[in-house]
């Protein structure tokens, strides 16, 4: 079955419209038959340019503030780091729209059998419709090789098409200069860094075939064309020294080729991608749960029907398969990483400023890069990581006295590493480049790449040696984070007192054992740093454990606090589960029970109520290896928090929970954080048959399985490299045919671990044994 989005009528709002991207430049897609719009943006164009916004009196405050916590003096805590450790001025700078491209076209009769589609397997949005008994049709796709949006335009009514076009920022307010260039090109341009004038320009060329065209004013004037294509460049300051070149440059090239040549190579860079990765559930994907066709049903109308409670399996493959192009669509090699809204943004003051969110939301944006095949849609993760690195260790120096580099809860086109907002529950937050340097490791565990991991261990070791300074002995003699927060909650004192900072919170805690975990495991394999190795494991040892507390949940602060807000959107302390691996039911069962409980009692007040939040209470539930209770929140998040385009409603628009979600879809099937890969680990009665091709697991494995009536049939496993692979499963498995052993071994969960031997590049097939009996 076309994995596609599909529409009757078109966008009445922004959000209804069709997402296409390159990576860099983005536009979505109204599909308005006589007045159309297609809004675009490119990634690099942001209000304002870079500055050190580090607050200098931050380091002589440290040790006073220190005092004011362990002393539990809150209110004066509070107050000075307001004055002294927020950044100055507080806020860094935010994404902005390139422009829109408005289509006036010259149609006669109104418009009948009207269609709008967006083609997963090709990452073309298509509109169509007839009119005065002639078909019209436009196709738009974002071309990665060739660096433009391309929109096709064609009709076979006699008198072909006429048409204006022209290019608009906000109604022209924001649009510095117009520019006409020849007789088929125009372009917005002007300043968006405010540093020197032409910062960016976004560029539309009209290539009609017949008729002619012509520029007049801010318009390209087409008529009597039988077919027209448009070409579409953006380029900024941040990554040419001349913007305006580099746009036109980027049309001449494109211009140079066909349109049966550019959308070949946009198919040849694209579609390998997306069909790395394939997944049915249940037997028929062109019927709903109960097997009723959905075929007449639009994309819009079958998410309706998730909403007033019916089943729909095809939609939930369709959901996960949309992450994935997402993830295509707004990160690729070269880019900038996707950002709160991807790259899509229609806004000049965009919720949140459209940034970089560091206290989960970036992370959670590339959580299924590895596991869902995309690898490369990572890269640009790992360059902003890069770019943190120098601005980082200027905020550790001046803010704190610290070696290393650090970063706070914020980030934005700049690197920028000093505190964002004056916002108690997540200014104040020192985590924000461990976390992230946590996906370098990710990769490496996932590719076995070691040339990689050697350039990555440098990073992550500097990560690390901010905290060889920053943590300090609390009273009870451990090493802790001061000061700090636990995204994003608030506690309440005995005393009726409420309060964000604090020292050593769990999550701060188990990132940190990760981080150090991980460094230290790097520096064994590449064989190197040994005294850095001793130093992080003498540090491991004196961090706080994860505790559980007096209601019997992962307790948050290092002392058992109440929670003003029982039901928040963060679940910060259970990082340990997701995406950490320190808790797990098998190896720790009370902490695991402990977890259960904390979503319990999360959920209870109202918690999972945004889009992003609830994608990560799927992938906890996966971990707990509780599949009923993952596809709930799963259902419950296509049902409360998905838009009729499929994106992720927070609400406003948030891209994180399309990917947080598409991330969880994969770890119900295929789990691979421990010791071993554990195929079908949270497989829910819902999902009783399915199949899924190309997800990957760590130690450098690609898998594919398929299951009938809730039990594994077939699995099979490629292997990168040579090695000893263990596979976990309800039933003992067994080669299916080629010569070798597996061995199967029951262990104390009633479950299998079988254990094998592959060359590097060998596929090896499995199947459970009882499966062998009965053939």
């Amino acid at each position: 079955m076309t994995h596609r989005l599909w529409y009757k009528q078109p966008a009445a709002i922004w959000d209804e419209a069709l997402p296409i991207g390159n990576g860099r430049l983005g536009a979505m897609i109204f599909g308005r038959p006589t007045e159309e719009r297609i809004q675009l943006n490119e990634d690099s164009i942001w209000h304002g340019g870079p500055r050190d916004r580090n607050n200098r009196d931050a380091k002589a405050n440290l040790g006073t503030m220190r005092e004011l916590l362990f002393e539990g003096r809150l209110k004066e805590a509070h107050q000075l780091a307001v004055t002294a450790f927020s950044g100055t001025p507080n806020s860094q700078r935010h994404y902005n729209p390139a422009g829109d491209l408005l289509l006036r076209m010259d149609i006669e009769g109104e418009p009948e059998q009207y269609r709008r589609t967006l083609y997963l397997d090709r990452a073309i949005a298509e509109t169509s419709f007839v009119a005065g008994g002639y078909s019209y049709s436009r196709a738009a796709f974002a071309s990665y090789p060739d660096g433009v949006i391309v929109v096709r335009l064609t009709t076979d009514a006699p008198q072909g098409l006429s048409f204006q076009a022209r290019l608009d920022r906000h109604g022209g307010a924001y649009a510095d200069h117009v520019s006409a260039f020849g007789s088929d090109t125009i372009a917005l341009h002007g300043r968006c860094y405010g540093l020197r004038d032409d910062e960016y320009m976004l560029a539309m060329r009209v290539l009609p075939e017949g008729g002619q065209a012509r520029t007049i004013g801010e318009h390209v004037i087409v008529e009597g064309a039988q077919a027209a294509t448009l070409l579409l460049s953006a380029a900024t300051t941040f990554r040419s020294d001349d913007a305006k070149a580099a746009a036109l440059a980027a049309l001449d090239a494109a211009a140079g080729r066909s349109h049966d040549e550019l959308l070949q190579r946009h198919l040849a860079d694209y579609q390998p991608l997306i069909k790395r990765v394939s997944l049915r559930l249940g037997r028929d994907e062109g019927t709903d749960a109960s097997g009723a066709s959905v075929a007449a049903l639009d994309t819009g109308e079958r998410l309706e029907r998730v909403k007033a409670g019916e089943a729909d399996l095809a939609l939930q493959a369709l959901y996960f398969q949309f992450g994935r192009y997402l993830l295509i669509a707004s990160s690729r090699p070269g880019s900038l990483p996707a950002n709160l809204q991807g790259i899509w943004n229609p806004h000049m003051t965009p919720p949140w400023g459209s940034k970089y969110t560091i206290n989960i939301n970036l992370q959670m944006n590339y959580w299924p890069a590895e596991s869902c095949n995309l690898s490369e849609c990572h890269e640009p993760l790992f360059e902003h990581i890069e770019r943190l690195r120098e601005p980082g260790r200027v905020t550790a120096q001046q803010m704190y006295g610290c070696r290393g580099f650090v970063a706070h809860h914020n980030t934005d086109l700049w690197a920028d590493t000093a505190p964002q907002d004056i916002y108690l529950p997540a200014t104040y937050w020192t985590l924000g480049a461990a976390w992230l340097a946590l996906h370098l490791w990710e990769h490496y565990q996932f590719t076995q790449d070691r040339e990689f991991l050697a350039r990555a261990y440098e990073t992550m070791r500097e990560a690390a040696l901010f905290f060889e300074d920053f943590l300090v002995q609390e009273p009870g003699g451990y090493l802790v984070t001061s000061p700090s927060v636990s995204p994003e909650n608030t506690y309440r004192l005995p005393s009726g007192e409420s309060g964000t900072l604090c020292y050593g919170p769990a999550m701060d805690n188990q990132i940190l054992s990760e981080l150090f975990q991980a460094c230290i495991a790097a520096s064994e394999l590449l064989d190197t740093d040994a005294e850095g190795r001793q130093t992080l494991q003498g540090m491991l040892a004196q961090l706080p454990p994860t505790t559980i507390g007096s209601e019997g949940q992962i307790q948050e602060w290092l002392e058992d606090y109440e929670e003003l807000e029982p039901g928040h959107r963060h679940i910060s302390h259970l990082f340990a589960l997701h995406p950490g691996s320190a808790i797990a039911p098998g190896s720790t069962p009370e902490l695991a029970a402990a977890a259960r409980v904390t979503l319990d009692r999360r959920l209870a007040s109202g918690g999972g109520h945004t889009g992003w939040s609830r994608a990560w209470i799927i992938n906890f539930y996966a971990r707990l290896l509780d599949g009923e209770a993952a596809y709930d929140h799963l259902t419950a998040i296509l049902a409360h928090s998905t838009l009729s385009n499929l994106f992720d409603n927070h609400p406003p628009f948030q891209i994180d929970g399309n990917f947080g979600a598409t991330a969880a879809v994969a770890e119900m099937l295929l789990q691979s954080h421990l010791d071993h890969i554990h195929v079908l680990p949270a497989l829910p009665s819902a999902w009783s048959d399915g199949e899924v091709r190309g997800l990957r697991a760590r130690g450098g494995y690609e898998l594919a399985l398929s299951w009938q009536d809730g039990g594994l049939q077939r699995l099979e496993i490629q292997a990168d490299r040579a090695g000893e692979c263990r596979v976990r499963s309800a039933l003992p498995l067994r080669l299916a045919a080629e010569a070798g052993d597996a061995t199967s071994v029951a262990d104390a969960d009633g479950l299998y671990v079988t254990t094998l031997r592959l060359a590097a590049g060998q596929t090896a097939q499995l199947v459970p044994t009882a499966a062998i009996a009965t053939e």
